[in-house]
């Protein structure tokens, strides 16, 4: 029999209708632990050490909307690691909240990674109230878009009202510019009565470099290992179990208490663990717990930098058993392509064969040789679902940290925005789409902070000024402190009338509705004809439920005659205006025939 972890614990405090609050801090080393509550009254209470490093207390002297912080060996108070809420920003008190909420989602069940059509967005830009209250506004329109999965950018709080989420420094509380835990639940509870899952993009890799008090309870960093954010989170050195706890609960936080259907896990390659039991799998276990405790299906996806598939491998198999990961490389292989650009990391890119590469094989660098990284990278998904596999066309990432955020539909003709909506729709892969792409949104999505540090906010400009001095600014970079780099990037909302949005819903109720696109086992899918740098042409056929249905997609300028093969078809689709099958197919065009 497995021994029951004595590091489980659910960090942080909890107030119960009954009037008493649990309060519970770990804290292996240190020698006392006491309470510091705040107000005319203000109060002291000491905390008790169990064997494990967990100060434990119950009182009734601590309720909702009392102000906290902890007091460690005596130094000056700090807030709480584990606070759900901090009404003063990152260096203030912890707020004690009544948690409860009444839930009317009883009958949900979850979204099947199967289904997933995910719209990733940012709260604060998404619309012009910059909080969950506007998300909720919206969910009407996504729902008619057809996207199956919201999935949300960080919302741990983070210095000050504007990031994109990655600073965060209390991971389980909500950004109180977006409304703090009680409206997330709302949004939540209002997704699910749409039939929309939620995902939550969470950091577990690293720390903001303002506000985290982390350091002032345990050993929750280690010198063993470095991160391009900062120090390495402690997941297999001295003390791990601690934090290993930390962050599996705050997981079972989100998952669990807060309802929400799945987490992106931010840059798990830089998650560093050589134990016998990773992280990542333990994780997974105590998931599968929640979903069977719960009978609501609970989804982990990794973005990942190495194209090893061990992470979405089955636990039985040798894997970490997550259920996806994102794949940039369909990503790049579309974008280079499309736009000629082949600097930084786009120099592995730009030809046809590594499109259908992408579209076939999930990698495109599976073991052979990377020129960027100037080495053999990667390793084949094997047998692998392509539900397993996100893609997208463009994401936060992929269009943040361009210079100026400038998105696809600045740089692309309408016909070849709808081929690039095609190559993603029309793929097995589960696909991703980051808010407003479907109607062609021309707002930047830029870099934005609001460090109250002075110092600080002076190295994060001179950092991405840094980044780019390659490009030839017009007038001066944008500086990410400056509000109006923040409203900048606003949604318009400019949908109405647009053909590109209405070439995303027919795709996406084609994909939902065929049973030649339901399928994502690999043998439902081939390569009929690979593009070559004279005819750009890539034909693939997707089978499923008795159905067989033909892709083609003409990836350059050129009219190209539609093979002979295909004359007796019907024509299901077509990015023009064709209603039969066409004798030629247009520059930049998508065509779905059934067969």
């Amino acid at each position: 029999m497995k021994q029951q972890n004595p590091y489980r614990r659910r960090p942080g405090v909890f107030y119960h209708s009954s009037g008493v609050t649990d309060v519970i801090v770990w804290a292996p080393l240190k020698e006392s632990v006491s309470l510091e509550i705040a107000g005319s009254g203000s109060l002291s209470i000491p905390l008790q050490k169990d064997k494990w490093g967990y100060w434990i207390l119950q009182t009734t002297l601590l309720q909702p909307g009392d102000l906290y912080r902890f007091s460690v060996d005596g130094a000056a108070p700090v807030p709480d690691p584990a606070a759900v809420s901090q009404p003063q920003g990152v260096h203030g008190p912890s707020e004690v909240v009544d948690r409860a909420f009444d839930w009317t989602d009883q009958e949900w069940k979850g979204v099947r990674r199967d289904e997933l059509i995910i719209y990733e967005l940012h709260i604060g830009c998404f619309t012009d109230k910059h909080d969950c209250e506007g998300v909720i506004s919206k969910l009407p329109y996504l729902k008619e878009l057809g996207i199956t999965a919201i999935e949300l950018l960080p919302v741990a709080q983070c210095p000050g009202n504007r990031n994109w989420g990655y600073d965060g420094v209390y991971p389980y509380a909500v950004q109180q510019a977006y409304g703090g835990l009680k409206a997330f639940k709302q949004l939540v509870d209002a997704a699910h009565e749409a039939g929309i899952a939620v995902l939550l993009d969470v950091v577990y890799n690293h720390f903001g470099p303002d506000g985290n008090y982390l350091e002032c309870y345990a050993p929750y960093f280690t010198d063993k290992y470095k991160t391009p954010w900062g120090k390495a989170l402690n997941f297999d050195d001295a003390w791990c179990d601690g934090v290993r706890n930390y962050f599996i609960e705050n997981a079972l936080f989100w998952l669990g208490e807060c309802h929400v259907d799945g987490l992106r896990l931010d840059a798990v390659h830089a998650i560093w663990d050589f134990s016998a039991h990773h992280v990542m799998q333990e994780l997974k276990e105590e998931v599968r717990l929640l979903e069977e405790k719960s009978g609501v299906h609970k989804l982990l996806i990794a973005e990942l930098d190495l194209n090893h598939p061990r992470y979405v491998t089955g636990i039985g198999k040798g894997g970490y058993g997550l259920d996806a990961q994102w794949i940039d490389e369909f990503h790049h292989s579309v974008h280079s392509l499309l736009t000629g650009e082949q600097d930084g990391y786009y120099e592995d890119f730009g030809d046809m064969w590594q499109l259908e590469k992408a579209f076939r094989d999930s990698y495109v660098y599976d073991g052979i040789y990377s020129e960027h990284r100037k080495k053999l990278f990667g390793a084949p998904v094997g047998e692998l679902s392509y539900s397993s596999f996100i893609a997208f066309i463009q994401n936060h990432d992929q269009i943040g940290n361009r210079a100026l955020g400038d998105r696809l539909s600045l740089c692309l003709t309408k016909e070849q925005l709808k081929l690039a909506a095609g190559l993603l729709l029309l793929s097995p892969h589960t696909p991703l789409l980051f808010m407003g792409e479907e109607y062609g949104e021309t707002n930047p999505f830029l870099f934005f902070t609001d460090h109250q540090d002075p110092e600080l906010a002076e190295i994060v400009r001179k950092g991405r000024r840094e980044e780019f001095s390659y490009f030839n600014f017009k007038d001066d970079f944008p500086d990410p402190q400056d509000p109006e780099s923040f409203d900048k990037c606003v949604l318009s909302w400019n949908y109405r009338g647009s053909d590109l949005y209405k070439w995303y819903r027919e795709l996406i109720q084609l994909r939902k509705t065929r049973t030649a696109l339901l399928a994502r086992d690999r043998h439902h899918m081939k390569i009929i004809k690979q593009g070559d740098v004279h005819s750009r042409l890539l034909i693939a056929e997707r089978k499923g439920g008795g159905e067989t249905l033909v892709l083609l997609f003409n990836c350059s300028e050129l009219v190209q005659q539609m093979p002979l093969v295909y004359s007796g078809a019907r024509l299901v689709l077509s990015s023009g205006s064709d209603t039969a099958v066409p004798a030629f197919l247009p520059g930049y065009s998508v065509i779905v025939l059934e067969v």
